[in-house]
């Protein structure tokens, strides 16, 4: 039997990365491996510690993950993005022991799904504290280890199923069509075809690239036009476009951008060539199939 490959994802077991990663990948195939943080798993793949990595990038209610983004832009600079994955987000209240929702105290979860759950939090449990972890999972594994406690956390099923905790309530994200988009991630050349997915992406599949820009001009009028410009000229379409601090001075941003279209393709290497003479830097963070 050929070795397993390593992937790691955001931990411990049962979090919705681990969900998301079981269902993209054959799972005799593969080992997943457990990171404590979205930092951890990027910088694992950047150490060659990892070849690959799944980490949650963006969701459809509360926005981008900003620690997948600051790392990729500054930090892991050896890592490309090889692919996407979206997945369908479903949030359980989940608790040692049923109680009346009024009794619950303090709420355990990871900021992300906190922010997808804030109608229910408001009208459910409004003097509930909300308290915040690592990992949806590693809140269900406190809230399973903390017996005559009243707190519950926003987990998943499969988190209840492995700590030995009880649903309490499914399904209570703001909106049904709840969905985070996942990254996968990998070092240098390496592309998805090291992957045992499921379903790998076909040649009719659109591709998308996604690149980080900044420069000392972005303080005069009409530069972030000019760098859009460059793009729109050429009839590149824009999938997402945000700012991000550089954590220099107040000011100073960091722009990421999503486009259709692969680095492999004439016009997208003319635009970027062209985007390069407005800034002081940009960088490819990785081109790939669309999900």
């Amino acid at each position: 039997m050929a070795e397993r490959i390593a992937v790691g994802y955001l931990g411990p077991r049962g979090t919705f990365s681990e969900q998301a990663l079981l269902s993209a990948l054959i799972a005799e195939r593969v080992a997943p491996v457990a990171c404590e943080t979205v930092y951890d798993a990027v910088m694992e793949v950047d150490a060659g510690a990892l070849p690959y990595a799944l980490v949650p990038i963006e969701n459809s209610i509360e926005g981008p993950i900003t620690v997948t983004l600051d790392t990729l832009a500054t930090e892991a600079q050896s890592v490309r993005i090889v692919g996407e994955l979206v997945f369908a987000v479903h949030h359980c209240l989940i608790a040692r022991e049923e109680l009346p929702l009024g009794d619950y105290q303090t709420i355990l979860t990871h900021p992300q799904p906190a922010g997808q759950c804030l109608r229910f939090l408001r009208s459910e449990l409004p003097a509930a504290r909300i308290r915040h972890c690592t990992s949806t999972a590693e809140a269900v594994r406190i809230v399973a280890q903390s017996p005559g406690e009243r707190i519950a956390a926003i987990g998943t099923a499969l988190a209840a199923e492995i700590y030995g905790a009880r649903v309490i309530r499914a399904n209570i994200e703001d909106r049904a069509d709840n969905q985070t988009r996942f990254t996968w991630l990998a070092r240098g050349e390496a592309d998805l075809t090291g992957l045992p997915l499921r379903e790998p992406p076909g040649p009719e599949r659109p591709w998308k690239t996604s690149l980080v820009f900044w420069g000392q001009g972005a303080q005069r009028p009409g530069w972030l036009v000019a760098c859009l410009q460059e793009l729109a000229e050429r009839r590149i379409n824009l999938t997402k476009i945000e700012s991000r601090p550089r954590r220099e001075r107040l000011g100073h941003y960091m722009f990421f951008v999503d486009l259709e279209g692969s680095t492999a393709e004439a016009h997208v290497q003319e635009a970027l060539a062209a985007l390069g003479r407005h800034c002081q830097e940009v960088r490819v963070l990785g081109t790939y199939p669309a999900a």
